[in-house]
């Protein structure tokens, strides 16, 4: 069994990253992030204040709006539109989940597709399933270069994604079946209604794991060999203590599985990683600069 090494990728697309830095600083440009928050929720403040530490480590300008989570939605709107005509901007991040009386999906409509960063607006998503991205989501392009980095061959494989949503399933699954590197697998995704899970993740040469429940694949679901993908990230009492858990019994599954993403220093700082990928892609594209993307 191997474990696949996320710090380790992540960081080297970090230094790619930081190449791409110096390329647009040259040319003029100075990519800049900018994060909106407007939640109380602790997680999404240590989420956010971990990608502005990201930037300032490879050189892109950090730019932080906190939204009062009692404002009035339209509050939250208009911070966008400000972001968005905004030309010292490149990219555009509001931490999720947002306040319960903000429409998320206008939030997401919200943000201009050129600057949407995280690859969630209508526009970016349609791109995707055509197969003509202009960015790929996050997590799910970090899983893809996981996958690379493992030296998996992904033409032909059996894959299974085991979770549908909008932010991983989905999107994993239009990586993985779609044309060009890393994809052409034959891919299934699974989920709440699916009948016998084991059954699909049995026959699978990649599983990947986003269904956010806590170590649910077991060693007797993976088949020997098979490289596995975790992307839950859970907190569970153990013992009395909380510990963080993924959505795979690693301990279990480990002996089987040909290699396996640990939980955490696996897809996390992968995910982070392409949200820089993504950033410094945006400014590039915004002025016209080559850049030579990791």
């Amino acid at each position: 069994m191997t474990d696949i090494d996320g710090s380790a990728v992540a960081a080297e697309i970090r230094s790619g990253v930081a190449n791409c830095v110096e390329t647009l600083t040259e040319a003029g440009v100075e990519p800049a992030l900018a994060t909106v928050l407007m939640s109380d929720d602790p997680a999404s403040e240590t989420y956010v204040s971990m990608k502005q530490n990201d930037c300032e480590e490879v050189g892109i300008e950090g730019v932080h709006v906190d939204v009062d989570s009692e404002a009035p939605a339209a509050e939250l709107y208009d911070t966008i539109d400000e972001l968005n005509a905004d030309d010292g901007v490149h990219g555009i991040l509001v931490q999720m989940p947002v306040v319960d009386h903000v429409d998320t999906r206008r939030v997401l409509r919200s943000v201009d597709p050129a600057k949407d960063v995280d690859g969630f607006h209508p526009e970016n998503v349609g791109r995707l399933v055509a197969g003509n991205p202009r960015f790929k989501p996050c997590t799910p392009h970090g899983i893809q270069r996981l996958l690379d980095a493992a030296g998996v061959d992904t033409e032909g494989a059996e894959a299974v994604v085991v979770g549908r949503s909008d932010i991983v399933g989905k999107p994993t699954a239009n990586l993985l079946f779609g044309r060009g590197e890393g994809g052409h697998a034959t891919t299934t995704v699974c989920h709440s209604r699916t009948e016998d899970l084991a059954e699909h993740t049995r026959r699978a040469d990649v599983v990947v794991a986003a269904a956010g429940v806590p170590e649910m694949i077991t060693a007797d679901m993976v088949s020997e060999g098979a490289t596995v993908i975790d992307v839950g990230i859970n907190r569970v009492e153990r013992d009395g203590e909380s510990t963080l858990v993924g959505d795979v019994d690693y301990e279990g599954v480990r002996d089987t599985a040909g290699a396996i993403t640990p939980v955490p220093g696996g897809v996390g700082p992968m995910t982070r990683a392409m949200l820089l990928y993504n950033t410094v892609n945006a400014a590039a594209e915004q002025h016209g600069v080559d850049v030579d993307l990791p």
